[in-house]
């Protein structure tokens, strides 16, 4: 049986630092594909917490695809995400940007379908300068974390609905750390995989600059799933 390194800092909160800590084990090859974790009992006495916080933790990391569970068997790792994922997001931040992935896909699928519908001559200008500078930046090597938040801010402003453009400015901190992690990984990936990135991007504005909402939430909505499966899963478009 694998023995889990675990360590406590109480500032955190429990479940998300024992998601942390399993996520660092995964991610290192301590815990590797297809390893049976220790049973949640085990967890309680390495980490000195309770059953509802290992289950809660163990609950989150099945909902991001990295472990599995059998019944009556225990928990198993599923996959191994890419050593960027902590280097680049932080090992007890993880948790907290896959939830923004989540509440992304929701939020910003409805807003590429109203920017469709909704968006002036000068939207569509302002969607498509930041577009260029994303590309210019990843063509560059640079990071160009701050145009892919520009480009999805403008997205928000263009669906002429302020209620979603004041959610989204609540979740700037956290947005543009999980476009920083995600643009770190593809730089140190093939350049197939940034052309892919960058492809998603241009198919979101083509679909609001031709006004076809049902495409725009669409890409919207793939683009932003296909981040959260390449942030978590090594093996994912090299």
């Amino acid at each position: 049986m694998t023995e889990l390194l675990l360590k406590v800092q109480k500032r955190e909160k429990l479940a998300d630092q024992l998601y942390g800590q399993i996520l660092e084990q995964i991610v290192s090859g301590n815990l590797g594909e297809g390893t049976k974790l220790p049973s949640e009992n085990e967890i309680c006495a390495s980490f000195g917490v309770s059953r509802p916080v290992v289950r809660e933790a163990l609950r989150k990391l099945q909902s991001d695809g990295l472990v599995y569970a059998r019944q009556g068997v225990g928990s198993f790792v599923k996959k191994r995400p890419p050593q960027g994922l902590i280097e680049f997001g932080g090992v007890n931040d993880v948790a907290g940007l896959l939830r923004c992935f989540e509440a992304r896909i929701a939020i910003e699928g409805a807003t590429a379908r109203m920017a469709a519908e909704r968006a002036s001559v000068r939207h569509h200008r302002e969607i498509e300068n930041a577009l260029k500078t994303l590309e210019d930046g990843v063509a560059a090597g640079d990071i160009a974390d701050k145009a892919d938040l520009d480009f999805h801010m403008a997205i928000a402003r263009a669906s002429g609905n302020e209620i979603f453009l004041t959610i989204l400015n609540s979740l700037h901190g956290v947005m543009q750390k999980s476009m920083n992690v995600a643009l770190n990984i593809t730089r140190s990936g093939s350049a197939d995989r940034a052309k892919r990135v960058l492809a998603e991007h241009r198919q979101i504005y083509d679909a609001i600059l031709g006004r076809d909402g049902d495409s725009a939430e669409l890409m919207m909505r793939y683009h932003l799933h296909q981040a959260r499966q390449r942030v978590t899963d090594h093996a994912r478009d090299m």
